[in-house]
C-alpha cells in the first residue's frame, strides 16, 4: 500500500494533507525519513511515525475491485484444493468477498473488511442492482424475454425477475441482465427455467461500481469517490457528507 493512502486511511488527514506531511520530511518508516508519497509500506510489519508519533492501526478500511477469472472460487480456503480469489488478491489487511460469483463465472467482485457496508450490499432490503453480460446457447424469443422480466420460478416457490436488454439487437444470444437479488446461481437457474443454458457469464457492475477496463485476474483499490458512492447507495452516507 502507498504511504499516503495508508496515512489517509489511518485518519492522519486528507490525502493532500498527508502528502504535505510526507514531502516536508515529517514521516519516517522503520526509522528512515521518507519524502515520497508513493513509497510502499506494509502496515502489518513496518514501523511508521508521523512527527515522532508511532502510527498503529489495527483496522484499516480497505475496498477492492477484482476482475475474477473463471475457475476461481470466492472463499478463503477450499478443502478440495481449488484456486481461490485470494491467490489473486494479496493485501496487507484481511478482506472478504461481498457476496459470491460462482466458479464458472467471471467479472466484478468487491472485497472489503468493512462489515457494515458488506452486510448492506448483500441484504435484499437495499436492492443493490448487479448487472451481467450473458451469452446463451440459443437466441431469446419474445415470450422468453417477457417471462424473464415478468417473473421466473426457481426452486419450489421462489419467483424472481430481472431487467433484460440486448447490446446488439441482431444477436439475441448475447444479453445484459440486471437483478437486485443475489440467490445462488440465480441467473443460470432463471434461464434454465426457460429452457436455455448459460455459456458464459460476466458481472460488469455492482451498484455504482463498474468493471470498466480492469484486466481479467487483476485488482485495484476503489477510489474515494467510488467508496462514497457505494456507501450512499446503501444509506451509510447521506447528502453532501464527506
Amino acid at each position: 500500500m502507498r504511504l499516503n493512502k495508508f496515512l489517509a486511511m489511518a485518519g492522519i488527514g486528507s490525502r493532500r494533507g498527508v502528502e504535505t506531511l510526507i514531502t516536508s520530511g515529517q514521516v519516517k518508516v522503520n526509522g528512515r525519513r521518507i519524502d515520497h508519497p508513493g513509497f510502499r509500506v506494509n502496515p502489518q510489519s513496518d514501523f511508521i511515525e508521523v512527527q515522532g508519533n508511532p502510527i498503529t492501526v489495527s483496522y484499516v478500511p480497505t475496498y477492492i475491485a477484482l476482475n475474477k477469472p473463471p475457475g476461481y472460487i470466492t472463499t478463503a480456503k477450499d478443502e478440495k484444493g481449488r484456486n481461490t480469489v485470494f491467490k489473486l488478491v494479496q493485501t496487507p489487511v484481511r478482506v472478504f468477498p461481498v457476496g459470491r460469483l460462482d466458479r464458472d463465472s467471471e467479472g466484478l467482485l468487491i472485497l472489503t473488511n468493512d462489515g457494515a457496508l458488506a452486510s448492506r450490499l448483500m441484504h435484499p432490503r437495499y436492492k443493490v442492482e448487479k448487472t451481467y453480460r450473458v451469452l446463451l446457447n440459443h437466441p431469446l424469443t419474445p415470450s422468453q424475454v417477457h417471462a424473464f422480466t415478468s417473473g421466473v420460478k426457481i426452486g419450489s416457490r421462489t419467483i424472481v425477475k430481472g431487467k433484460l436488454s440486448f447490446p446488439n439487437p441482431a444477436n439475441r444470444k448475447l444479453c445484459q441482465v440486471t437483478i437486485a437479488e443475489g440467490k445462488y446461481r440465480q441467473i443460470r437457474r432463471m434461464f434454465a427455467a426457460l429452457g436455455l443454458r448459460v455459456i458464459a457469464l460476466q458481472r460488469i457492475q455492482i451498484g455504482p461500481i463498474r468493471l470498466g477496463k480492469l484486466p481479467l485476474g487483476e485488482w485495484r483499490y476503489l477510489t474515494e469517490k467510488e467508496i462514497k458512492a457505494l456507501k450512499k447507495e446503501v444509506g451509510l452516507l447521506h447528502g453532501n457528507q464527506e
